[in-house]
This record gives C-alpha cells, structure tokens and sequence, in this order.
C-alpha cells in the first residue's frame, strides 16, 4: 500500500480521536484529500475494503442468537421503521422534486423508493464501533441496534440478491439443508483450536470459504454468506474468543473501507446542498426509532441511547446505491451525494452518541413521559437484598472474585451484569445473579438505600469510565460501603483512588502474585531450603 495512504490515514485518525470523534470520520477526511490530490485508489484499496466487510458481518453474526433477532423490539422495530421510513422520504422526495433543484427533478416513484429504500439504514460499522467503545454490545440497548443492523443488512442482501435478476441454482437448497451438519462440524472444530494463528486462520476459513465463497457459487450473496457461517457458531462458548482475534484485523481492513467512501470523488456544490437537505430529515428516523422503541416496552433511556446509536445513514446505503446505479435505476450522482451524507452522519452522530447519557439526563423527565407502564422483561426495577458483597461485571475477573467470597463468607455475595445472557450462564451454575446496568441512572434511583446491608462493591468492570460513574453515584448517594475496582493500566489505579475508590489494584500486575499464591496453598514447597542474599546474615534466634 503507498506510503501517502497510512500517512494520511493514521494521521488524519489520530487528530479526530483528540477531539473525541471515532478514527473513522478521520478516515473519511483522509480519503476525500487524496481524492482532491487525485490519488486513484486501485484494486488492492478496494480488495482491503471488500474483506474488511465481509470480516465484520461474521463478526457481527458471532455475536448474535436467533433469539435475539426474534425478539419483538427487533424484528418488529426494524421491519416498521423501514416500512414507514420509506414512504416517509419517498413522498418527501417527490415533493424536493417540485423544487427545481437539478439532483431531485425528473423523479419517479420507483427512483424515490429505492433512494428511500438506500437511506432507511443506518450503519453497521459505526453502531459496531461506538458500542465497542462504550464496552455495551452485550446491553439490552446494544443487542437491540445490532439486531435491527443485522435486520437491516439481511433486507439489503435479500434486495441486492433479487435485483441481479439472477436466482440461486438448485444447489442452493442442499447449502441450506446441510447448515445443521456443517453447524456440527464447525463447533467441534472450534473445540479443538487453540488462541493462536491457528484460530484466527479458522476465522477467516469460515468468513470467506464455509461462508462467502460456498454461498457466491450456488447463487447466494457472499455478505449474506459470511453473515450465517458466524451464526452458526454464536451459540459456542469460544465464540466471543474468536471474534476477539479477529478485533484488530477487522479495524484495520476497515480503514481501507472509509477511505474507499472518502476516495469516491469530491462533492459539487449542488451534492453538499442535496447532502445537506437528506441531513435535515435525518432526526425524523430517530424520532421514529425512539417512538417505536418505547411502543415495545423499552425504557425511555434505552430508546433514546440505541436511537442515537441508529442515528446515521449506512455503509449499506452505498451498497444498494452502487447496484441502482449500475442498474440505471439512479443517476451516478446519488452514489456521491450518499456517501456525503453518511460522512456527515457520521461527524455529527459521534458526539451526540458520546454524551448520551448526560443528553438524556437533561430531557428525562419530558421522554419520560413517552415510556409503557407495562416494563420491558430485562428491564424489571433491581431489587435489592439481603446481600453483603456486590461485585458488579460477572466476565472472567467478576466471576472468580464472586466464587472467593461465596467460598470465604457463604451466600452473601451478587453478581450483577448488563448481559442477559451472562446472567442466564451465571444462574445454570448456580451462582446469584441478577440483571442490571449500573451507568443507567435510573438503577441508582430506585436502590432501597436504607435497606441495603452491603458492605463491599466490587467494579469489576474493564470500562474505566463506567466504573468511574458508578464510583460517583455510590458518593452521590451515600451507600455506607467499602468500594475495590480492577484496573488494567497502572495509572488508571491513582484516577479510580482520586474518585473514591478505597482499593485498586493492576489485573495484570498482579496475576504474577495470584499464581504464586496458588501455587503456595495447592503443591507441598516444604522442601525447598531459603536462601538468604549474599551479605545478609542470619537472624538471631528468638529469645526463649
């Protein structure tokens, strides 16, 4: 790849990450800089983009169960706000036709629907990279956005499969009938890989071969392909580790996706007025989004969080632009002025999604009023017990400094996650568990604080600014109680003591301490003789 490409790239990301925006918009700046120095992108650019995406879609169905996706908040929010999504902006656009303005005139309604059509997703790399960020893909409001995203992406595939005009071969019906077997296949091969090269050559065998190739030969989309080959393994319990080794790949292939939106060309004068205009009518899907949200019974902060989170045009867009154009359905001009609008989307949906929660904090009694009496399931209130030690995070650290305590005082200890899922393992081993998220505001409003016999909070949280708030609400409130918390950098230690944290300590400093603690209490050592250091002399015995 030329120099010129990483230069701009890293440099233009790391200037947009100090002002706290995503890598991502700095990516889309450095792709539109070359294309104004006329830097011409090629085939490799473009190679690195289409795995990048191929990459994230397997990603994205490693993370997800079928379940997921059949929940009414998913399938029905997602399926409703693109059904009136879609003749919102058709008739809005049929109407900017009257206008005289030259991108907008002469079109039909078949022309208003697709672009409609276009701009009714939202992006799948951004909500996929802000909720990675916020650590919350594994939250109700984050399995909420992925799963309308991977609705979304499936009515895209299911539009770009049946707009080629080609139908799948009959072989596509034994693909299908053989998933259950090849399902099989796969997680017992899963099973029997390590964490090394090895795994992540596995990922990219599913990816591209069992998944985008096998579908691409029998008819099938590719995307859709690598889509299903990551669902089939969702349910393995080394499905997060998988995608994990696949984490730095996957952004760095991506990188060369944001630049191939950025190399598309600059815009006109006459694309920044039409980009400007879709721009206007872009809070009209997050209005939407939040409304049918509160409609299944979601609280009115997660609606609004996962709104914001939806609050962009898509990647996808661009895909089912790029087919209309090459089908003679839209003037090449769209293509341009929808990858404008998703940049902008982009700038100005970073910092709004950044300072979710205090927006909502600022608005909550009026959204408030949006919410059902009747409450989501994973939303019930949390009720406290008769609990003495709370450790709050149940990953791999939580559930061992649950299991201590439970060893070392009995069953006075709760484990508190975001994660259903999490809850649900936690609970089949018999571990107390409850569902909660600890950076909602309104989990700290309604805590029995009189009540509470806690003595100890354990944030074993890996996101320092959640644990950080969580430090400020137990002030705040003044739960009477000792507070310890795991850091995972040697400075975050000092910040997490200034904000009130009684006790923290380095994870990985530490696990050198732990494994010789363990070693100590579990293997005989008796024999091995001290030896004291040279020049040491020998202690005096103790008077008798």
């Amino acid at each position: 790849m030329d120099p010129l490409v990483i230069i701009l790239a890293f440099g233009c990301g790391y200037l947009v990450s100090r002002v706290n925006l995503p890598p991502l918009v700095g990516y889309l700046v450095a792709g539109f800089t070359l294309s104004y120095i006329g830097y011409d992108s090629g085939p490799i650019l473009s190679e690195v983009a289409d795995i990048g995406v191929t990459i994230l879609l397997f990603s994205i169905g490693l993370k997800l169960n079928i379940r997921g996706l059949l929940r009414p908040e998913v399938w029905g929010g997602a399926t409703l706000h693109m059904l009136i999504t879609v003749c919102a902006f058709s008739a809005l656009l049929m109407g900017l036709s009257t206008t005289g303005l030259r991108l907008f005139a002469d079109f039909s309604w078949s022309t208003a629907l697709i672009l409609a059509f276009a701009l009714s997703f939202s992006s799948t790399v951004f909500a996929v990279k802000i909720l990675d960020e916020s650590n919350r893909s594994s939250s109700l409001n984050g399995r909420t956005a992925i799963g309308v995203l991977i609705m979304q992406d499936i009515f895209a595939v299911l539009f770009l499969t049946f707009s080629t005009g080609k139908l799948p071969t009959p072989w596509a019906i034994a693909i299908l009938i053989g998933l259950p077997v090849a399902r099989w296949v796969f997680m017992r091969m899963l099973d029997r890989i390590g964490h090394g090269e090895l795994q992540v050559l596995f990922g990219f065998f599913l990816a591209f071969v069992a998944g985008a190739a096998a579908f691409e030969v029998v008819g099938l989309k590719a995307d859709l392909g690598a889509l299903i080959a990551g669902l089939l393994l969702a349910p393995h319990p080394r499905s997060s580790d998988l995608a994990k080794s696949l984490t730095n790949i996957k952004d760095f292939l991506l990188v060369g996706f944001f630049l191939e939106i950025g190399l598309g060309g600059l815009p006109t004068l006459e694309i920044l007025s039409a980009s400007g205009l879709l721009m206007l009518v872009l809070p009209l899907k997050v209005v939407l989004f939040f409304f049918l949200f509160t409609r299944f019974r979601l609280k009115a902060r997660t609606s609004f969080i996962t709104s914001l989170n939806l609050a962009n045009y898509s990647e996808f867009g661009l895909i089912v632009g790029g087919m209309a154009v090459a089908n003679g359905w839209l003037p090449q001009e769209w293509l341009l002025t929808i990858a404008v609008a998703l940049s902008m989307s982009f700038v100005l949906a970073s910092p709004f999604n950044r300072k979710g929660d205090n927006l909502f904090d600022k608005v909550r009694p009026w959204l408030r009023r949006f919410q059902t009496q009747e409450r989501h399931p994973d939303e019930e209130p949390f009720e406290a017990g008769t609990w003495q030690i709370i450790v709050i995070g149940m990953g791999r650290i939580g559930t061992g400094t649950y299991d201590y305590f439970t060893e070392k005082f009995g069953p006075v200890v709760l484990g508190l996650d975001f994660s259903a899922d999490t809850v649900d393992r936690q609970l089949e081993k018999g571990r107390q568990a409850a569902l909660a998220d600890v950076s909602d505001p309104d989990f700290w409003r309604k805590l029995p604080y009189q009540d509470t016999r806690v003595k100890l909070i354990v944030l074993a949280i890996p996101k320092l600014e959640t644990q950080l708030y969580a430090a400020k609400k137990i002030k705040e409130y003044g739960l009477a109680c000792e507070l310890a918390a795991v850091a995972y950098y040697d400075d975050e230690v000092e910040i997490l003591r200034e904000a009130g944290v009684n006790t923290a300590f380095n994870v990985f400093s530490q696990a050198g301490t732990g494994l010789a603690s363990h070693v100590n209490k579990t293997i005989d050592l008796s024999s091995i003789e001290p030896k004291l250091p040279q020049g040491s002399e020998e202690p005096e015995p103790a008077a008798s």
